[in-house]
């Protein structure tokens, strides 16, 4: 996690039960736990999730969470990756009624809140859309009037987490912007590529608009994303960022 960020730790773990889980993309699926006991989360946090194999080794990981406010339900969208140790099993082996360990919430400095006034610019590299997408709920269901813009670099549109629901938000107070890296749509009117300074340029919101800038993905993508955004004139104090292993 990066930023200087004040945690917001619980130390307490829960015992929380599967009760839906579905793919999303080829290798990212979307988990929803019940968890007993779990006092809620703001948009933007994270928790921590524990699992302990029958020799008693334990490997514990962080996810943002999708779903935000109170409630006892926690949504998740985890990435699998091939040489890991939790994601394999969360993406390929939990069924509902599995139990699952988690600590949170977490994080005091990657969040929104619908006291938040202020223009605000999202942008997501695959899987990190999951702490944004809870951002973007959390706009809609507050009716917030500050604009909120996501922009959205996927390697292909199959690889899309939440497509049909980000596209529902879409209205006068909600724009999204597309960023294919390996395949485009057909007709698509911008060649695949990599997130530019001047892509930024054209598909978010300008430096004179003085948003908070929250950017989420793999290390490589939100390091060379925020370096473009002090580039294009973006007050460095106003881009909040948060990172997972891996280029």
């Amino acid at each position: 996690m990066a930023g200087a960020a004040v945690l917001v730790t619980r130390a307490e773990w829960f015992v929380g039960t599967v009760t839906e889980a579905t793919m999303l993309t080829r290798t990212g699926r979307r988990l929803l736990v019940e968890v007993p006991g779990w006092p809620g989360n703001r948009p933007g946090q994270h928790l921590d999730l524990r699992l302990t194999a029958e020799d008693g080794y334990q490997a514990v990981r962080s996810y943002s969470i999708a779903s935000f406010g109170d409630g006892q339900a926690v949504e998740l969208a985890v990435d699998e990756l091939p040489d890991g140790e939790v994601s394999p099993y969360l993406v390929e082996d939990v069924i509902v009624g599995d139990q699952l360990e988690v600590r949170g919430p977490l994080g005091g400095f990657f969040v929104w809140d619908a006291e938040q006034t202020e223009p605000v610019q999202l942008i997501a590299g695959g899987s990190g859309i999951v702490p944004l997408v809870a951002m973007a709920r959390a706009h809609h269901a507050a009716a917030s009037a500050a604009p909120f813009r996501l922009l959205y670099s996927v390697r292909t549109p199959a690889d899309a987490y939440f497509a049909d629901e980000l596209l529902s938000l879409v209205d006068a107070s909600f724009a999204l912007d597309w960023v294919y890296t390996r395949e485009t749509p057909s007709g698509w009117p911008r060649p695949a590529g990599r997130v530019t300074r001047e892509l930024l340029a054209e598909t978010s919101l300008s430096a004179s608009d003085a948003p908070t800038v929250y950017v989420c993905g793999p290390t490589g993508f939100v390091e060379a994303t925020a370096k473009a955004l002090v580039a294009l004139g973006h007050d460095p104090q106003r881009i909040r960022t948060e990172r997972f292993g891996g280029s």
